[in-house]
């Protein structure tokens, strides 16, 4: 059972709400982000690209199905079964309603605990709504959740700006980690800024072997098929390493197929001569319309980035693959005639949509086709 202890959300511009505390009894500071999606909260929490976020949920009702087994595998990976990392990256959690009383045929353990096993705090009883309201009209701000016991000394517990740090170093894989398919026709290296462990399941399901690299490892020394560039947090600016790696690999000769998603997208973006800017307050969230470029076709998309490629620098041959139908936000990139392209979203989302995981086939057939 919770305890009735009190916690206290103050964002950067001085606003204030109260509500009660869950998992951990601490506190912390970060960047306050929200997300509509309705279900997946366990993909979203244990997804690497929340690091240094407090993550606010506008969907009312969270912890009703509880959490699966973290210790569940899956037979062909030995990677976690229901969850997108093997802990959870977010610093803190707030929500409207908080379940006591979960129930689901696969939960194991309440929300509350999952998060005190993990040492991240959550505030609920709070109006999400409101909060998410602020940050749309005044932008992203950093925040701090405070347990009661904190209360006296808030203003020595200072705001924090995760942006400001690498932290796709800190996510990211330390040595190089296989997946061997003893099926597979083909050798991907993923590029681990932060990958979501789904992006590894849909390769390894598609007949490849996955050799997982660390962000800065110059990959150029292996012998592989093709290249998928991964999801991760923070600013793209900051990975300069990575984007000379990916430069490295685009003009080799013969070039082979890239394929990016996410901050991946913003990497091989920069890699193309492009930049990128931090937006208003990112796309979070399962619904998110994108149109493919050059068609009227229109996929709903997962999201999940705080920053967008400026088109306005990329190379020639370069060209926007999608473009997002709410704020006209690049959503890709592809070139004309080399197989590199990239997407902003999630094609390989948990708990869905799945609208464009025909992405990863895409890639498939073009590495296939340059093998030959």
């Amino acid at each position: 059972m919770l305890t009735r202890k009190t916690a206290r959300l103050i964002l950067e511009d001085g606003t204030q709400f109260d509500g009660f505390s869950f998992g951990a009894e601490c506190s912390v500071s970060g960047e306050v982000v929200f997300s509509t999606a309705m279900t997946g909260y366990p993909e979203s929490l244990t997804d690497p690209s929340y690091s240094g976020q407090i993550l606010v949920i506008t969907y009312p009702l969270i912890g009703n199905y509880g959490v699966p087994d973290t210790s569940a595998v899956d037979a062909a990976t030995g990677l976690p079964q229901f969850f997108e990392s093997d802990r959870v990256h977010v610093k803190g959690l707030v929500i409207s309603d908080y379940s006591v009383r979960y129930s689901h045929w696969n939960a194991v353990k309440s929300l509350s605990h999952w998060l005190e096993e993990n040492g991240v705090p959550g505030i609920f009883g709070v109006d999400t709504r409101q909060i998410t309201k602020i940050i749309r009209e005044r932008g992203v701000m950093l925040g701090k959740l405070l347990q009661e016991s904190d209360y006296a000394r808030a203003g020595q517990i200072g705001f924090h700006n995760p942006n400001k740090e690498n932290l796709v170093e800190k996510v990211s894989c330390t040595e190089i980690i296989t997946y061997a398919n003893p099926e597979a026709k083909r050798t991907i290296v993923l590029v681990d800024c932060g990958c979501k462990y789904n992006i590894i399941r849909c390769l390894y399901r598609r007949g490849a072997t996955v050799v997982r690299v660390p962000w800065d490892y110059d990959f150029s020394t292996l012998d592989y098929d093709g290249v998928m560039l991964s999801n991760g947090p923070g600013d793209p600016a900051l990975c300069g390493a990575t984007i000379a790696n990916i430069k490295k690999a685009m003009t080799s000769k013969p070039g082979k197929p890239i394929f990016g998603i996410c901050l991946g997208n913003q990497l091989l973006s920069w890699a193309a001569g492009a930049s990128t800017y931090k937006l208003k307050y990112g796309h979070r969230s399962h619904n998110q319309p994108a149109l493919e470029v050059g068609t009227n076709r229109a996929v709903i998309t997962s999201q999940n980035h705080g920053y967008a490629v400026d088109p306005a620098g990329l190379g020639d041959g370069w060209e926007p693959y999608f473009i997002n139908l709410n704020d006209n936000t690049i959503e890709g990139i592809r070139h004309r005639t080399l197989p590199f392209f990239s997407v902003q979203f999630h094609p390989e989302a948990t708990s869905g949509p799945v609208d464009t995981e025909y992405l990863f086939d895409q890639f498939i057939d073009l590495i296939d086709q340059y093998k030959k």
